[in-house]
């Protein structure tokens, strides 16, 4: 029926979902179905009627009277790692933050994909527990816990279609939020040329169905718009990402400030929610300059199974500015294209490194970034990528 633009309401939801969940819908009868919900053909009583049913074909965990924080990017920003920053902060805060994070889609890294570098993150939900109870937050794959397991067989269908749908990805995030217990949550949508989000007008209407749907379910959500001109930090890919959180977290001189800044805006933001003392001005600034962040990043990571030091490929090879001048821009789908060509994310130490930034000045054969593969052909294949694309960073000759 949604393939010829009618309405689908609640119980047909959950007959889609239990059907998908139970394997009585084949591969072409989910891509039918992804493709019939893409772009904008959900409205908002359709959103709310997917992510219920999403939440309701798996379980719900509870955590009894105690406050749950959340946090989530939209997306489509290379390198923007916030989330295992925010944890340490929020966690060493004295809040609970469960967080279950996803495998890359499209991308060159998920947030499971480079938590994975530093520890293990498939989870059940005992483990989970073991660790949030003990050190108040986790960072695991959420496709290991049957909280809204039909998104993964959405996903599992979505990846190769390689295209993205507003009201699947609401339903997608706040099935999840809600299905781990969390009662309030930032979204972070980044807004920019290149990113997920390309317009003010486009933030706007993708704010207000994730609004409308919060509401529907129960949830306390905060939107913080930010700037998505630009990757974040310099790694791009799980184990050059997990190398910017580590800087960040050891307040290492050459940690990225982005990525610094961002963290801090949402764990500020999600501690002001959270209310009580640890809403004190500045306090997750405190937590992260006085190292106590980091200190519950490592025993998270030793609660989940051991922490491990992120490690550079073994093949790299630079791509150089054509011209002296300013870099004006950077075309994040293309820059993520080059970490994926060289191996990211199936293999955790390829990617890219970015070694200039917008409104920095370039002389010819400066490095604009770096290629790490494991391999000379993945090396080789997205450097022929990155020669024939000159256009993925702008520069503008001096006048």
């Amino acid at each position: 029926a949604k393939v010829y633009g009618e309405r689908l309401g609640q119980a047909q939801f959950d007959t889609i979902m239990r059907d998908a969940l139970a394997q009585r819908l084949s591969d072409l009868d989910l891509a039918a179905f992804v493709t019939a919900c893409a772009a904008d053909r959900l409205d908002f009583d359709e959103t709310i009627g997917l992510t219920r049913a999403m939440q309701g074909a798996g379980e719900t965990l509870d955590w009894g009277d105690r406050l749950v924080l959340d946090k989530h990017c939209v997306g489509g920003l290379p390198g923007n790692r916030t989330t295992p920053i925010v944890v340490a902060i929020v966690a060493a805060a004295g809040h609970l933050i469960p967080k279950t994070s996803s495998r890359a889609i499209t991308s060159p890294a998920g947030t499971a994909d480079t938590m994975e570098v530093m520890a293990p993150v498939a989870l059940d939900i005992p483990d989970m527990r073991r660790v949030v109870e003990a050190q108040g937050g986790c960072i695991v794959w959420g496709g290991g816990l049957h909280l809204s397991p039909v998104d993964d067989v959405l996903i599992r269908i979505e990846r190769p279609l390689d295209f993205d749908s507003e009201g699947q990805l609401v339903a997608s995030v706040l099935s999840k939020k809600a299905a781990a217990g969390a009662r309030r949550v930032v979204i972070d949508v980044p807004v920019g040329p290149t990113a997920k989000v390309r317009s003010q007008a486009a933030a706007a209407a993708l704010s207000a169905r994730f609004e409308a749907v919060a509401r529907a379910i129960g949830l306390d959500l905060m939107i913080q718009i930010s700037d998505g001109s630009q990757p974040v930090g310099q790694g791009i890919g799980p184990a050059l990402e997990a190398m910017d959180v580590l800087k960040v977290l050891r307040r290492d001189p050459d940690a990225p400030a982005d990525l610094r800044d961002r963290a801090l805006n949402l764990a500020r933001a999600l501690l002001d929610m959270g209310g009580g003392p640890a809403a004190r001005h500045n306090l997750a600034r405190e937590l992260l300059d006085s190292g106590e962040a980091e200190r519950r990043f490592v025993a998270i990571c030793e609660a989940q199974g051991g922490f491990a030091e992120p490690q550079f490929a073994p093949h790299r090879m630079p791509v150089t500015a054509p011209r002296d001048g300013m870099v004006t821009a950077i075309d994040n789908r293309r820059i993520a294209r080059v970490a994926k060509l060289a191996g990211a994310p199936q293999r955790p130490r390829a990617g890219v490194l970015l070694r200039a930034q917008r409104g920095d000045t370039v002389h010819r054969g400066d490095p604009l970034f770096e290629i790490h593969a494991e391999t000379p052909g993945e090396l080789a294949y997205a450097h022929h990528y990155a020669a024939s694309h000159p256009g993925m960073f702008r520069i503008e000759e001096p006048s």
